[in-house]
């Protein structure tokens, strides 16, 4: 079923990770740059994911020994200083999700290169390190995005949709891994109901909205893949959908042959196979050098 299977560590089936984008009360700023300070329905929507669930989520890891991926804008990182520092005593990864979670198609090149420094700077500040990883807000990256985490020594994205599985990509200024998302795994379609910000989806029961996700894990399960949750904390961390992942994870974790690691590592593994000849699949960019049109 994958063309171009990936031997995962110590024998692996597969390899597993849990993402979460902590965007807190960005998106009311970012979608209501006017007034989004006085509307408090959406900050507090947007505030709950780093001040009640991400304790939560990282007691859930603690518990059952996971060290897991955190994607912030580089605005909540100073905002939420202290969510900052419990995700690094525990142990996690933080990785570059912008600075307010604006969105690259929507700014020229060197208006994306202010803005994705600015964040970086934060990252610096607040961590010690540069990020390895990068996440675009509403996965949309540009080619000038591709080409920036290349040339700032960017490890990986976790932005595109390629494959099912991991995969390399290469431009003539150097190569990046790809650690592919689908919508199928993201709980924005859901859970997501934020008026404010122009999303209305009809929210689902915990076990009902969480089925995709639970479901595309079998599947790269059966197969020996990669299977990755895009969560978000004011979504997902909501008490009733938390116990259903909780529930989940223990049972998964039961199998014994299911690799949960931080997407940084399974990055750095994929890169590792990719540079001893492992069959990995490898997309050329650009893509395209110029609009097309009739």
């Amino acid at each position: 079923m994958i063309q171009n299977p990936i031997s995962w560590p110590n024998g692996a089936r597969c390899a597993c990770a849990i993402s979460f984008d902590i965007d807190a009360d960005s998106l009311i700023h970012i979608a209501r740059p006017k007034d989004g300070h006085n509307r408090l329905a959406g900050i507090t929507q947007g505030r709950y994911g780093p001040t009640v669930a991400v304790p939560r989520i990282l007691e859930t890891y603690r518990r059952l020994g996971l060290k897991q991926s955190f994607f912030m804008p580089g605005w909540c990182m100073e905002q939420y200083p202290e969510t900052v520092e419990a995700i690094l005593t525990a142990g996690h990864e933080i990785g570059h999700h912008s600075y307010l979670h604006e969105d690259p198609t929507s700014h020229s090149d060197s208006e994306q290169a202010y803005w994705f420094d600015k964040a970086t700077d934060v990252h610096e500040r607040l961590t010690g390190k540069r990020p390895r990883g990068y996440r675009a807000p509403v996965y949309n990256v540009t080619q000038g995005v591709v080409d920036r985490l290349i040339d700032r020594g960017f490890l990986y994205d976790s932005s595109l949709m390629a494959d099912d599985i991991p995969y390399m990509m290469q431009t003539k200024a150097g190569e990046l891994v790809e650690l592919p998302v689908h919508w199928g795994t993201d709980d924005w379609p859901p859970f997501a109901h934020y008026e404010e910000i122009g999303y209305m989806m009809p929210v689902q029961a915990p076990e009902d909205g969480l089925k995709a996700s639970f479901a595309e894990f079998h599947a790269q399960y059966e197969a020996g893949g990669f299977w990755m949750a895009i969560w978000h904390p004011f979504l997902t961390g909501r008490l009733a959908r938390w116990r259903v992942v909780e529930r989940w994870l223990e049972s998964v974790l039961t199998r014994g042959d299911v690799w949960f690691a931080p997407l940084e590592k399974i990055a750095a593994h994929v890169k590792a196979e990719n540079n001893r000849g492992a069959a990995l699949r490898i997309e050329t960019l650009p893509y395209y050098d110029r609009p097309v049109s009739l």
